[in-house]
């Protein structure tokens, strides 16, 4: 039997994170997105409300939050701005790999610091030259005895500028490909890693954006996750929760937008009546809303696969594409229904837009993850 109601808990989850993203987040949008500058001490006050790090376990001072249940945070924060979102939800991916990969000692040190007192994490995969084929980056992770010596340089990593915590993947040897890919945790203040200068982005303006450069970075042994040569299947486990996550940000985005632009559409009178009463507005409304409930069909399908023990890498990347590209079109539509008014930083869908095109790039672009979906549907 099929059940589409949330649980009382989850409404009031939801409308906590509600509460926080129109009060906290969408009054102060506009202005760090101007500054491009963290509002750290919003994010702050969203950790205090146990919306932050919603991967974390019980057993490892976590909510006990299932996956739905950070679906429906996620939505709601991305409602609020994008930016923020995005500064919060890369810790999650940051900390997954722990939370799959790790040791029951690796859990204790480095994820109950995280619910103690509010923590950065970043997670380091894209390089200069390997974004979409992340099997070939470059990275090197050497055996240096007692510890792993660690060069290369890492781009895009968001987080990076203000991380208490990296999470680095690299080769132990190019010519293995994939099966040479390892995981490491690394402390942000051990010596030899070099931050970047802050990116300037076209949007998700206040989230922080830096390469970062590892020149003989010493990492204790007991530091890798898993053996070596595991990485990347932990790091795949580790996109098959993000990706519904980065789904979950796309639709808070394109409801806010769809919002924003159904009461404009009310408001804004044209040839003697307000333009929702026109039929090509009221149709580009009617497609909007409907690729907004889709994304979340999908969005919820996935998480709930994952909460239920089955494989969800087909359901978790047609929620990212369609959500993503969904996300695009519905903003664009805003724009187009303010008209002239949408062009102007002075109303929100322009924001709304320009945050929109980063989620078809990052967790993996759409182009990637139909080449998922198709080996998927191959099998």
């Amino acid at each position: 039997m099929m059940n589409f109601e949330l649980t009382q808990e989850q409404k009031e989850i939801h409308e906590m994170a509600m509460k926080f993203a129109r009060n906290e987040m969408m009054p102060n949008a506009s202005e760090f997105d101007l500054k491009s500058e963290m509002p750290m001490d919003i994010l702050q006050k969203a950790w205090e409300l146990g919306l932050v790090n919603t991967c974390i376990p019980c057993d490892f001072g976590g909510n006990g939050f299932n996956t739905i249940d950070a679906m429906i945070i996620t939505e709601a924060l991305a409602y609020g701005c994008l930016g923020m979102n995005t500064a919060i939800m890369a810790n999650d991916l940051a900390l997954l790999p722990i939370v799959i990969g790790g040791t029951k000692e690796q859990k204790e040190k480095y994820l109950k610091p995280f619910t103690e007192s509010y923590k950065i994490a970043a997670f380091c995969l894209t390089e200069p030259g390997n974004g979409s084929d992340a099997g070939g980056l470059k990275t090197s992770i050497k055996d240096g005895g007692d510890h792993w010596i660690v060069n290369g340089q890492k781009m895009w990593i968001t987080n990076a500028g203000y991380a208490d915590l990296f999470t680095l993947y690299g080769t132990i040897d190019p010519e293995l490909k994939h099966k040479g890919i390892s995981a490491l945790i690394i402390d942000a203040k051990t010596e030899g890693i070099e931050v970047g200068a802050p990116e300037k982005k076209m949007g998700h303006c206040c989230s922080d954006t830096r390469s970062v450069t590892f020149n003989n970075v010493k990492v204790p042994k007991e530091n890798m996750l898993g053996k070596p040569g595991e990485g990347w299947k932990i790091a795949m486990q580790t996109l098959d929760h993000s990706r519904p996550m980065v789904a979950s940000s796309a639709v808070g985005g394109a409801q806010c937008a769809l919002d924003h632009a159904t009461q404009y559409a009310k408001e804004r009178v044209q040839f003697g009546k307000p333009i929702s009463g026109h039929q090509s507005i009221q149709f580009m409304l009617a497609d909007m809303a409907t690729k907004v409930e889709a994304s979340r069909l999908l969005v919820y399908k996935s998480a709930w696969l994952i909460d239920n023990g089955q494989s969800n890498t087909k359901l978790a990347s047609m929620a990212k594409r369609f959500a993503s590209d969904s996300f695009m079109e519905v903003a664009t539509d805003a724009v187009q229904i303010y008209g002239g008014y949408g062009y102007s930083k002075e109303y929100p869908v322009e924001k709304l837009m320009r945050d929109a095109k980063l989620i078809q790039i990052y967790e993996g672009t759409s182009q990637i993850q139909r080449l998922v979906i198709a080996k998927e549907v191959l099998k």
